[in-house]
């Protein structure tokens, strides 16, 4: 199953020293990430790692309802030194 490459890569996060954080698709896997960011920012990445974010249960605060928050996936990519990503 192949991918489109933007719809891989959603959106960047805050981003720690030497590694960027990106959610990424549930379905994508360390390969096509790896090609996604080669393909988008032009760089080469030294490791991927992935993450699964679980769904947790919340309760809101008016009404003392519960329901279901978030859940996803996220990558952690590290770079070789020297080569950055701009985040805009």
């Amino acid at each position: 199953m192949q991918k489109h490459t933007l719809k891989i890569i959603l959106a960047p996060r805050i981003t720690e020293k030497g590694c960027y954080v990106f959610n990424v698709a549930q379905g994508a896997n360390k390969n096509q990430i790896a090609q996604a960011i080669k393909t988008i920012f032009k760089v080469t990445p030294r490791k991927i790692a992935v993450v699964t974010i679980p769904r947790k249960t919340v309760i809101t605060r008016g009404t003392n309802r519960t329901g279901i928050a978030g859940g996803g996936k996220k990558a952690y990519v590290y770079l070789k030194k020297g080569e950055t990503i701009e985040l805009v």
